[in-house]
């Protein structure tokens, strides 16, 4: 298992919208890491009340981490950039998640073009993947810019 908080540093991301929980590998272009959101989350008291499902946009977001993770591991530690969701090519939704169910996330680098990756990503509850899709991760000049 790697630190998390070695891996997201190379996100903009801080708490409470760091989705990623643990990561369980990286290397160059992949990245394979865990979430699982507690039923206590303020979010399910809206969606929805009595039947709580984990909002297809979270889920989307916690794969857009995984890949930015697996995107700064491409660059040496010392100068990895920021990346930026910036697209989402496609996004499937198999079935619903529910809260306190361990979900595995997955992003492979599949291109890139300047300071454009695009990825597949994919979660899976158990054997079952409940999520699936490309997105799209530019560097992102201006949080660069703002680091120093």
């Amino acid at each position: 298992m790697i630190p998390v908080n070695a891996q997201l540093a190379g996100l903009p991301h801080r708490e409470p919208f760091v989705f990623v929980r643990e990561v369980i590998s990286c290397e160059a272009g992949r990245a394979e890491c865990v979430t699982k959101f507690a039923a206590d989350d303020p979010m399910f008291t809206g969606h929805f009340p009595g039947n709580p499902l984990v909002p297809g946009v979270i889920l989307t977001e916690a794969l857009a981490q995984t890949a930015g993770i697996a995107a700064a591991s491409i660059s040496p530690c010392d100068a990895a950039p920021l990346f930026l969701l910036s697209a989402i090519r496609s996004m499937k939704f198999f079935r619903p998640v529910r809260p306190e169910e361990r979900i595995n996330l997955r992003a492979e680098k599949l291109a890139g073009i300047g300071d454009l990756m695009q990825f597949a990503v994919e979660a899976k509850v158990g054997d079952a993947v409940v999520a699936e899709g490309q997105l799209v991760l530019s560097v992102s000049q201006t949080l660069l810019s703002s680091r120093t």
